[in-house]
């Protein structure tokens, strides 16, 4: 098989690292955006290389317009049109405030973050899909944007979050619903309560809530499972399927009475 690569943000920790790793396993090459220095992310490069792999790293904060355009630029130059991008970076509200206390610049810090960074990345990099598709049929291109379960499910401690990953989960939408005539599917991953450094600081709170039923599956999700989807998805498991929610949560968002 031809070499593939993927552009993973966020992917040097948490769920984004879950997906690189099994990228890696699966012979993709890869192409990883964080926003810490190049000597913090080191290891992190040398055990997605181990396995004879290609991995590079590309420092920007994607909720900054000026470091948002430098990255596809940068990307475009080095690498052309990639087979796959996954809009994984995103951040947690610093203080889980109550809606109605909750201040205005966390809101733009998340909805930069979250939303305004993914969309605009995903045109960059889906433009220069489409053309590299109409010069050449046979290169494979899909998109996914990993959401989250509170995309729909209600948190009044955390306002901002929901609604940028709601307006998230839209954007996958439009893209799909754009893409689709171009042969790119798109699909969007929503994970639930997964063990990373970013619930580490809730994990006594969602230990009891799970214990007490939460979550059907009874236990954390890793971020292995998340990097497992999308691979499938990445893969061409899933067929004729643009536009799909899948949702890796353990059953949190069955409804039940």
């Amino acid at each position: 098989m031809t070499p593939r690569t993927a552009l993973v943000t966020g992917g040097t920790r948490g769920i984004g690292l879950g997906v690189a790793r099994v990228l890696a396993n699966d012979g993709w090459n890869l192409i990883l955006v964080g926003t810490r220095p190049a000597t913090e992310v080191a290891g992190v490069l040398d055990e997605l290389t181990a396995g004879g792999r290609i991995a590079d790293y590309l420092a920007a904060d994607l909720g900054n317009r000026a470091d948002r355009s430098r990255l596809a630029e940068e990307i475009n130059r080095r690498y052309g049109a990639v087979n796959a991008l996954v809009n994984n970076a995103g951040r947690a509200p610093r203080v889980r405030a109550d809606l109605l206390d909750a201040d205005e610049d966390s809101f733009e810090e998340l909805v930069r973050t979250n939303l305004q960074g993914p969309y605009f990345l995903s045109q960059a990099v889906a433009r220069a899909q489409v053309a590299q598709r109409r010069a050449d049929p046979a290169f494979a291109a899909c998109l996914v944007f990993i959401t989250s379960v509170s995309a729909d499910h209600a948190s009044l401690n955390r306002g901002d979050y929901c609604v940028s990953k709601a307006g998230l989960s839209m954007t996958a939408r439009l893209f799909a619903l754009r893409l689709a005539p171009e042969g790119i599917p798109v699909f969007e991953v929503r994970p639930g309560i997964i063990a990373t450094d970013m619930t580490s600081a809730v994990k006594e709170v969602y230990d009891r809530r799970i214990a007490d039923g939460l979550v059907p599956a009874q236990r954390w999700g890793r971020a292995e499972d998340v990097g497992r989807a999308v691979a499938a998805l990445l893969r061409g498991d899933v067929p004729y399927a643009t536009g799909t929610i899948l949702h890796v949560d353990g059953g949190l968002s069955i409804p039940r009475l």
